[in-house]
């Protein structure tokens, strides 16, 4: 199972994170969500807080390189398998945290990856 979390998830339904995570449960996957507001989406509740997940396999950004900054630590402290980053959350500063702990990452769309199979 690849637990995944969503960070910079929206409850607006026009946003990619918001489709993102309904994709995710209509693909079976657990999803664990952060944002800037509490609500539900597809089912899955979305946190302000930085709880300390266990056993996450992929973090999925919506955020901008400049808001991530705020997360570096707390990323590196989930040691996810890998860091998926979506069109416009590219970051090197980010790139060259996650080689030093050996996390990998890639830049690419969540939804692409879903929809042809390579989640």
């Amino acid at each position: 199972m690849k637990l995944t979390l969503v960070i910079g998830a929206s409850l607006k339904p026009s946003r990619y994170s918001n489709l993102a995570i309904h994709r995710l449960v209509q693909n079976n996957i657990e999803v664990k969500a952060i944002g800037l507001r509490e609500g539900t989406v597809a089912g899955i509740s979305i946190v302000k807080e930085k709880i300390p997940f266990d056993d996450i396999h992929t973090i999925t950004l919506y955020l901008n390189a400049s808001r991530q900054k705020e997360y570096y630590d707390y990323i590196i402290s989930l040691n996810p398998k890998r860091v998926v980053f979506n069109p416009g959350t590219e970051n090197i500063e980010l790139y060259s945290l996650l080689k030093e702990h050996n996390i990998d990452f890639e830049e690419a769309c969540t939804l692409v990856l879903l929809g042809t199979n390579q989640y």
